[in-house]
């Protein structure tokens, strides 16, 4: 008589766990974005912020705050949370810590199709289309290599890992056909960048991602019992193959709007899933803490990139990357010891 008590403590203590995980993630995507409005080469009260924000304080202040700071700071959110649930879906489908977009070719994928659109189609012009097609190319190209495998199969992360090698060669290659100028500013992109976002850029993210992210949040139960793996999934009334493709679909559009706007930013994927993961505990990804995650990590990865060698500015994909691969390398020493 006493199980289900104790079930209904555990799962209230699990969403109030759930609740302040959100709460202070929301708390440090708010100083984030206080630190990045107000510090810099060209020092900023919170006062004069604000006043700027509400169309007051003086021109200076509203060039740099309005025009300059804010739409970094409001892009490295939404593509933070973009790249972060993107990263929960490859995950949960694949039920594999690594199949993230970085791993499994589709970053690489889009940076190729935009950088086609820069160098070869359209120069200087928007290179969203082609990064949506990058990406549904590498993802054909990846269902293909390891067809029959599924998802959740050593074969598709091997396939994946050999298309961004391939894919890489090529972004290489367009940077060698391209004009000096433009090779230039596409190579800053490629290792992904949010120095040049404007509002336009904000307004697009706004616009596509939001959509994508409710598509998602629909799919999220049967999402929740693919995590049971496909033939118990199916038994629950699931439609495994086309829920399986509209997630897909979904995620990579996801990293394609993202990689429109900044370039391949690496690692965001990969490791804010599985921190939300266990900051939140359960044995599920969770959607929003996940999306949370991943927007705090970029926030702070590009506040990080704009101060910590000023006044050098680095790209942010390159704070990342390098944040990643401490990760890879913590899991990697904590699986060894727990092995011991």
């Amino acid at each position: 008589m006493t199980a289900v008590p104790r079930l209904d403590r555990a799962r209230a203590a699990g969403r109030r766990r759930y609740v302040t995980v959100l709460v202070v993630l929301v708390v440090a995507a708010a100083v984030g974005a206080v630190v990045a409005l107000t510090t810099g080469s060209f020092q900023a009260s919170p006062a004069d912020v604000l006043a700027a924000l509400l169309g007051g304080g003086d021109g200076s202040d509203r060039l740099i705050v309005v025009d300059m700071r804010l739409p970094r700071a409001l892009a490295a959110l939404i593509i933070g949370a973009g790249l972060g649930i993107a990263g929960m879906v490859f995950q949960t489908l694949s039920r594999n810590p690594l199949g993230s977009p970085d791993l499994v070719g589709f970053s690489a994928g889009s940076a190729t199709g935009a950088l086609v659109c820069l160098v070869i189609v359209t120069p200087a012009g928007n290179p969203a289309v082609g990064a949506w097609s990058g990406g549904l190319v590498a993802l054909g190209l990846v269902f293909w290599l390891a067809r029959g495998s599924g998802l959740a199969r050593d074969r598709t992360i091997l396939a994946g890992v050999a298309l961004a090698a391939l894919f890489v060669a090529v972004n290489d290659y367009l940077l060698t056909r391209a004009p000096l100028e433009i090779a230039r500013s596409a190579s800053l992109w490629l290792h992904g960048s949010l120095t040049a976002v404007s509002c336009g850029d904000v307004a697009f993210l706004a616009l596509v991602i939001p959509p994508i992210l409710a598509g998602i949040a629909l799919l999220r139960r049967p999402l929740r019992m693919l995590e049971l793996g496909e033939e118990s999934a199916g038994a629950l009334g699931v439609r495994t193959g086309l829920t399986q493709t509209l997630l897909v679909i979904l995620a990579v559009g996801l990293t394609g709007t993202a990689t429109a706007v900044a370039g391949p930013i690496g690692f965001v994927a990969l490791t804010a899933p599985q921190i939300a993961r266990r900051a939140v505990g359960g044995a599920g990804i969770p959607m929003a803490a996940s999306g949370a995650m991943g927007a705090v990590l970029l926030l702070l990865a590009d506040v990080l990139a704009q101060r910590a060698l000023a006044p050098l500015q680095i790209p942010v994909g390159l704070v990342t990357g390098a944040l990643g691969g401490a990760y890879l390398f913590w899991v990697i020493a904590r699986s060894a010891t727990s092995k011991r």
